[in-house]
């Protein structure tokens, strides 16, 4: 039977809402998307780059605690409030991305609390010798 693990970033939000930070269910996992909150502090940064940074720093712990990494993600969710934030954001996304060029979707969208102005959603895939 494949393992189905739950993982937290201890987020109030996600005991409020009733969800995980991600789930790892066998070779896969999905991170739920993921704003740019620091969750130490429960803060955010009002400049798109930096709420992109910390995004990709919360995607990439919950990818650790799970045995993987960015360049294991195969398909990426972007969610923007503002379309002009995209050409701001692209090269910092692809900086992340440069190894793993996961197959991608932006879109436009309101998100719950107006201080967040993106959303990233991912799946990784663990290869075998990261299972063993």
């Amino acid at each position: 039977m494949a393992e189905r693990r739950l993982i937290s970033s201890g987020s109030r939000f996600e005991a409020t809402m009733g969800y995980s930070r991600a789930v790892v269910d066998g070779e896969w996992i999905h991170v739920s998307g993921t704003t740019g909150y620091d969750y130490s502090t429960m803060t955010i940064s009002e400049d798109v780059v930096e709420q992109t940074e910390q995004t990709f720093r919360n995607i990439s712990a919950a990818l650790a605690q799970a045995g993987a990494s960015l360049d294991d993600v195969v398909r990426v969710h972007y969610y923007l409030t503002d379309a002009n934030y995209f050409p701001l954001i692209a090269p910092v996304c692809g900086r992340h991305f440069a190894k793993a060029r996961p197959a991608a979707t932006a879109l436009i969208c309101q998100l719950i609390d107006p201080a967040m102005k993106l959303e990233i959603e991912v799946t990784a895939r663990k290869r075998a010798w990261q299972r063993a």
